[in-house]
């Protein structure tokens, strides 16, 4: 059995990973959920990456683990509000899809 979690760059490479997918995911989806969950992606990687250098770089244990809470935190609330808007969107315009809300204006 071959001991990998002990690789900070084992770690750093699936939050770039989560990162990466999250930013392709944000481009390529035609659909504003989609594009919401790929967000989440993006926040989780960020998350990994101030776990794993908090872990292994960090003298106080709970620098990264503080900012870890912040980012949960402001997930949270985007998927909340996100969620919100999504609704409110489909209410008026019956459909989630971004090529359909062409003529939205902001």
């Amino acid at each position: 059995m071959i001991y990998i979690s002990g690789n900070l760059n084992t770690y750093l490479f699936m939050g770039a990973l989560l990162f990466g997918m999250g930013i392709f995911g944000l481009v390529r989806r035609p659909s504003l959920v989609g594009m919401l969950i790929a967000a989440e992606l993006v926040l989780c990687g960020a998350s990994l990456n101030f776990m794993a250098f908090n872990s292994f770089l960090a003298p106080d244990p709970t620098v990264g683990q503080i900012i870890t809470l912040f980012i949960m935190a402001i997930a949270a609330a985007e998927a909340a509000i996100g969620m919100s808007i999504v609704i409110a969107v489909y209410r008026n315009y019956r459909s989630v899809e971004t090529e359909d809300l062409v003529d939205l204006q902001g």
